[in-house]
């Protein structure tokens, strides 16, 4: 069994080690600016033009004051996180499986820094590995409340053979 590390600041964990690591809460990252091109990115990715995210002159006259990003471009926005905050050694494959409970309590406006917290709430044995529920939590810099809360569920397998 080998210890887990922590190398630019992820946490490296053996799959064989992560039920060990239960509990644990990791991070925040570091902050993220969310930039109107990114937002128009996913718009394009996506097909969601709505104007709140892509008109900033219609969505300077909103509630927001400005464009906000997408609520599912911040909850995409935990694959860019997580990997910052801990890897799942010794794992062939890492396969989203799914999401539990997601909430989207504070806007992201264009321009505002986001960042991530996680926590490893459950490791269940799977077939070949384990299924990791992970509570993320992003949060937007001067916001009282998180932008996004989920919980991750994520398969890591051992390589096969």
């Amino acid at each position: 069994m080998t210890e887990p590390t922590t190398t630019t600041g992820a946490l490296h964990i053996p799959l064989d080690r992560l039920p060990d690591h239960v509990g644990r809460t990791l991070g925040p990252t570091d902050w993220l600016t969310v930039e109107q091109a990114r937002i128009d990115g996913f718009a394009d990715a996506t097909g969601d033009d709505q104007w709140i995210h892509v008109d900033p002159v219609r969505a300077a006259a909103s509630p927001f004051g400005g464009t906000i990003a997408h609520g599912y471009l911040t909850l995409a926005l935990s694959s860019y996180f997580l990997p910052q905050l801990f890897v799942v050694d010794e794992a062939g494959m890492a396969i989203n499986y799914g999401l539990d409970r997601v909430r989207f309590p504070s806007p992201v406006r264009s321009g505002s820094r986001v960042r991530c917290e996680a926590h490893l709430a459950a490791v269940d044995p799977v077939t070949g590995g384990f299924q990791l529920r992970t509570r993320a939590t992003l949060s937007v810099d001067g916001a009282d409340r998180p932008a996004c809360v989920a919980e991750l569920l994520t398969r890591y397998l051992a390589p096969s053979e």
